[in-house]
């Protein structure tokens, strides 16, 4: 259940099948394995060893990739962060973690550099910038190419080692640190490659960042596989049909907001999309209009995955994409999911609760909080706090995140129920909703949006089309906003968060 090795044994059998793309390069399993050997010889010689910490700073790059992979290999532990973080940010997650090397670029080193005299564990010389380094920082590119492509002493890696440290994106507040084995990531492999139908001959694109935990569902089966891996520098709704087109693409991942960018494109064809096998969505809710518009451009293609990086997921499968409109699926082989109400009991199907799961894909806690990982995961069941309900065949359907909860004059207002009337009208592309404070009732709702392009409407005209079509007075809308985008977090989820703040509290009209 160790990963060190699984590059190796594609080196060996399949040596010649196409491993990794990113932009002109494209490498075989040999070549590839060849660069992942030199990177696990270079942290070997700067003196990190197994189980330490290796942090990335880093957008989507081949030399990102690869230090996932040289990690595994020396059993190292990596540590992926967004390239957005600044200042506190980097520091107190770098300290959290206890990083001793980190792997960055030059245009990242004014951060690195302005908290650096606070990271203790830290020295200069391993912050490796992988576009040319100098005194005191290391040069990734000349000390890897420098290091053998042989493979580097055995690190006796055992199934549960860590192998990463995922930090959650900060939607809810403090990111916490979500570890990882190699027996979980394992997991991700075998089911999750079955899940979506791959092969060796699959091929698989992905636009996002790869610091996001949602990538691995489609990274890990497709290298446990011997397939293609197709790694684009970020999403761009045309170069990813152009991709998909050009290679042949079987297998994407992506988050709502690049399905609704992928469809609204101008340069949007179902025919040059033909060769896709699976679309994947998962990250946010997509909203059921969105769905039914894959369904009929693209039909048999459609999953979706809803689940935690703590661990525990549900799939809708393509061949149940229309027959459980609206649901998010059911858990996968030898994984459960239950809805419980506030004392803790099972509710039965129908009824509206917290979601809790398990299964093979649980992390093994969070890193250095015992209390917190104690708080969620109990017994083996990873609590969620998000709302939903199982059907009569135990398909989930995800009411809405507990923490997005409206509470107006005491009644509750699940922002997903005003979200989907919202995104059925024809000149909104995306809406958000969630509450503002309110004098009298504590909360109402309030609906940002964003156009699609060339729609035109008036803020009060949403408005009064929202408001027509709720299914009570309480869920009507304080205001519609109109923005041209939301705040993201390198995932690409809406950061509702921060659209709580007065500077949209403040735009809102009262009505």
């Amino acid at each position: 259940m160790e990963l060190s090795h699984l590059l190796e044994h594609h080196s060996r059998y399949r040596p010649h099948a196409t491993a990794v793309v990113f932009d002109e390069q494209r490498l075989d399993y040999r070549a590839f394995n060849a660069r992942v050997n030199r990177v696990a010889h270079l942290l070997g010689r700067l003196g990190v060893k197994k189980s330490e910490r290796v942090a990335t700073l880093l957008p989507n790059t081949l030399e990102l990739l690869e230090t996932y992979w040289a990690c595994a290999r020396i059993g190292a532990v990596v540590v992926p962060l967004s390239p957005l973080l600044t200042g506190v940010g980097l520091s107190s997650l770098i300290n959290d973690a206890g990083a001793i090397c980190l792997v960055t670029r030059r245009s990242l080193l004014p951060v690195v550099e302005s908290v650096l005299a606070e990271l203790p564990t830290l020295p200069a010389a391993r912050v490796l910038l992988i576009d040319g380094g100098q005194p005191p920082w290391g040069d990734y590119a000349a000390l890897a190419a420098a290091a053998p492509e042989t493979e580097p002493p055995a690190a006796a890696v055992a199934a549960d080692d860590l192998l990463n440290i995922m930090y959650t994106s900060g939607t809810t507040g403090l990111p916490k640190g979500i570890m990882h084995s190699h027996r979980v990531r394992s997991m991700y492999a075998l089911l999750l490659g079955a899940a979506w139908r791959m092969t060796p001959e699959s091929v698989v694109l992905h636009t996002g960042a790869i610091v996001f935990n949602g990538a691995f569902v489609t990274l890990m089966p497709a290298f446990h596989l011997g397939a293609t891996y197709i790694l684009h520098r970020q999403f761009d709704a045309t170069a990813m049909i152009d991709t998909i087109a050009g290679e042949k693409v079987t297998h994407i991942m992506v988050v709502p907001a690049q399905i609704i960018a992928l469809l609204d494109s101008p340069c949007f064809d179902a025919r040059k999309l033909a060769s896709l096998q699976m679309i994947l969505s998962l990250g946010a809710p997509l909203a059921q209009s969105r769905k039914d518009q894959i369904n009929q451009l693209l039909p048999g293609r459609f999953h979706e995955l809803y689940g935690l990086t703590e661990g525990f997921i549900t799939i809708l499968d393509k061949t149940d994409a229309l027959r459980k409109a609206g649901s998010v699926g059911c858990p996968p082989p030898f994984s459960a999911v239950r809805i419980v109400g506030e004392d803790g009991r099972d509710l039965p199907p129908g009824q509206i609760g917290e979601i809790v799961g398990r299964g093979p894909l649980v992390m093994q806690g969070y890193w250095r909080k015992p209390e917190l990982t104690a708080e969620t995961l109990r017994e083996g069941w990873i609590h969620s706090g998000d709302i939903g309900y199982l059907d009569d065949e135990g398909y989930l359907y995800l009411v809405d995140r507990k923490k997005d909860m409206i509470d107006s004059g005491g009644v509750k207002i699940y922002p997903r129920d005003i979200e989907e009337i919202a995104a059925g009208h024809p000149a909104i592309a995306e809406v958000a909703v969630f509450g503002i404070p309110h004098e009298t009732w504590g909360e109402t709702p309030l609906a940002a949006v964003v156009l699609k392009i060339g729609a035109e409407a008036t803020a009060d005209e949403l408005r009064d089309w929202i408001n027509e079509r709720v299914a009570a007075r309480y869920q009507r809308v304080q205001a519609v906003v109109i923005t041209p985008a939301f705040p993201r977090n390198a995932a690409g989820k809406t950061l509702k968060r921060e659209m709580r703040d007065p500077y949209w509290a403040g735009r809102a009209k009262p009505i």
